[in-house]
């Protein structure tokens, strides 16, 4: 016969034997929320549904005072998130420069709600809560890197420490972001910006290359001087959004800069040594705030200016010079066409003209 529950206790079960004893068991809720069966025992052996509640009691007070046998048995083999976040940063420190700003995310973000449980035990409800309760005061796009970073020490769980564990953050589908930011700044615009950094070797230096090259603030603070090519006037990029290496080009007014910092790094050096990029992109937005974003709300992401605005200007600047579309999708390592044709619009060859005068 099955299980039927107690009609004078909760959580005591009763199973009646086909040679007449009777089984008892008991349900509960380990430390972890998760609901556990234990048999306690048949009545031929003395046991009595009130024996049960005071068992099942018995249990509940001491995984509420931590001192279960078995909840302490699993405690000396627990393998917390946190611990093995702590192995993950450690193992990309001096690969990873923005490592201290993923870091600081981690700690304040994704730590309190997942760092002391075992990593065998967090599930996908568990990101989903951190998804739900972080997309109330951030941006979607911030809320789908922290879904990132935690998938990531899961693969690092998986990959490097060899646990037998799914990775629950890729069960959670990215939030909608709306990438369409369409600012950039007309030459005006640079040159204000220009005379703005002027006096900071560092600022000038980012804000120059970015406008060289295009590249995102990873890859500027990622650029070495073994990836300057001086005589070609080239730059080995990195591009850590897809994983790929490309090539880009340094402009006439940058390149006595860079050909005056050369000397004076070791070949594994970092161009940009000064400020870590949270610091310089905390410099930055302070300086396009004063300059551009007076009187814009914070949320106004297609009018405002930011450090990514630096990465558009370089697009939208050479296709209104004329620049072909496949010729900035290769310099701007986009790759689908698609996300470099937005720039289309611009070029002075978009027809326009052309139409305007085709019946005259």
């Amino acid at each position: 016969m099955a299980r039927v529950r107690s009609k004078k206790n909760d959580g005591v079960y009763i199973n009646k034997l086909q040679n007449g004893d009777i089984s008892y068991s008991i349900t509960y809720k380990d430390e972890h929320n998760k609901l556990k069966w234990f048999n306690v025992g048949k009545k031929s052996g003395g046991i009595t549904e009130t024996y049960c509640n005071a068992k099942r009691n018995e249990f509940i007070n001491k995984i509420n005072l931590g001192e279960d046998p078995q909840a302490k048995k699993k405690k000396k083999n627990i393998i917390t998130f946190d611990s093995i976040a702590k192995k993950y940063f450690d193992s990309v420190e001096g690969i990873n420069r923005d490592n201290k700003n993923s870091i600081a995310r981690y700690e304040l973000h994704i730590k309190p709600f997942i760092g002391h449980k075992d990593i065998s035990l967090i599930d996908y409800t568990d990101i989903e809560k951190i998804q739900k309760a972080k997309q109330k005061t951030h941006a979607p796009k911030t809320v789908n890197h922290l879904t990132t970073l935690a998938g990531t020490i899961f693969n690092y769980a998986i990959k490097k420490e060899r646990m037998r564990i799914i990775n629950p953050a890729s069960e959670i589908d990215n939030l909608k972001v709306d990438n369409k930011r369409e600012r950039f700044l007309n030459l005006e615009e640079i040159k204000a910006l220009l005379d703005e950094v002027a006096e900071n070797e560092t600022l000038n230096l980012f804000t120059r290359l970015s406008l060289s090259t295009g590249g995102r603030a990873s890859t500027i603070m990622n650029i070495k001087k073994k990836d300057v090519d001086i005589e070609n006037h080239t730059i080995n990029l990195y591009d850590f959004k897809n994983g790929t290496s490309y090539k880009g080009f340094i402009t006439d007014d940058l390149f006595p800069i860079i050909e005056n910092l050369l000397p004076h790094l070791k070949i594994n050096d970092y161009l940009i040594t000064t400020y870590a990029m949270d610091t310089i992109q905390h410099k930055m937005k302070a300086i396009l705030d004063d300059l551009f974003n007076i009187g814009l709300k914070s949320n106004d992401s297609k009018n405002r200016a930011v450090t990514h605005t630096l990465r558009h200007t370089f697009a939208s600047q050479l296709a209104m010079n004329g620049t072909p579309i496949y010729t900035i999708q290769k310099l701007m390592n986009h790759k689908d066409i698609n996300m470099t044709l937005r720039y289309a619009k611009l070029a002075p060859d978009n027809g326009k003209n052309e139409v305007k005068g085709l019946y005259k």
